[in-house]
């Protein structure tokens, strides 16, 4: 670790990770990123993994279809393995308003260009997966551009990439304090000594509000407690050869995917 950057990272998430590395692709290779334990040691580390491209706001549809793109090319840059499964996956609609949204939805997604969606029936639904219960089930949506991934993988990949790239990845360094200098540049406190920059981007997720208030910023930001199950075998499951699509039940605020031969599921 130098004592002067000109851009600094604070948190090893995968979107610490991934940031660097985007700077790093344009060029940007003065900059270190700061873990304070190991990388994905904050939310990434449990986060289930699923992924989508759905979104009303066109933006954020196509950055979540990018990112997606992006997983298959720094796996093979970085030759960490990603946990890629493009499984594909099933929107259910449990009531008569939520069959006409899917319909609205369809359209929505092929207006932004994805035209592989199409909308299959309850029973369809249950062939793709087993154990959906098609009863009280109007149909369901399927988006090939659905699946899951291995959080620690990606971000290690995202990192191991950067490095390659010029970057510095620093772990088990705290930060301590963050001051603005009176030159305009910004001091940077760790475990392990000062580090100087020209800017600093917040990447810290559960600790990021914390961060914000050493300059006072108080980011509108509150970790949320998120719990999902992971099944023994599910006979079912493990009959299925191969992928098994991803399931989300808005009615019932639940979403699973396929874990080896069981699921998790996630409320």
């Amino acid at each position: 670790m130098k004592d002067r950057y000109e851009i600094v990272v604070i948190g090893g998430g995968i979107v610490g990770c991934a940031v660097v590395y985007h700077l790093a692709l344009r060029g940007k290779t003065d900059t270190l990123l700061l873990e304070r334990e190991e990388l994905t040691a904050g939310s990434t580390w449990h986060a289930a993994g699923g992924f989508h491209a759905i979104n009303a706001d066109t933006r954020v549809a196509a950055l979540q279809l990018y990112s997606i793109s992006m997983y298959p090319k720094i796996e093979e840059e970085s030759g960490v393995d990603v946990g890629l499964k493009m499984s594909g996956g099933l929107e259910l609609a449990g009531s008569p308003e939520r069959w006409e949204w899917l319909q609205q939805e369809l359209a929505w997604l092929r207006a932004q260009g994805h035209d592989d969606a199409y909308i299959v029936s309850a029973e369809q639904a249950a062939e793709m997966v087993p154990i959906i219960e098609p009863e009280g089930i109007y149909g369901a949506l399927f988006d090939p551009d659905e699946g899951n991934l291995d959080p620690n993988g990606a971000t290690r990949a995202y990192a191991v990439a950067s490095r390659n790239r010029g970057a510095d990845v620093v772990e088990h360094n705290r930060v301590l304090g963050l001051e603005r200098l009176p030159s305009g540049a910004w001091r940077v406190d760790t475990e392990q000594g000062p580090v100087e920059c020209d800017h600093v981007i917040n990447a810290g997720g559960l600790w990021a509000r914390r961060i914000g208030r050493m300059v006072g910023v108080d980011h509108p930001l509150v970790p949320m407690p998120h719990h999902y199950l992971v099944t023994d075998d599910v006979p079912e499951v493990a009959a299925i050869d191969g992928l098994m699509a991803a399931v989300t039940d808005l009615e019932g605020f639940t979403y699973l995917q396929r874990e080896g031969n069981g699921v998790l599921l996630g409320v």
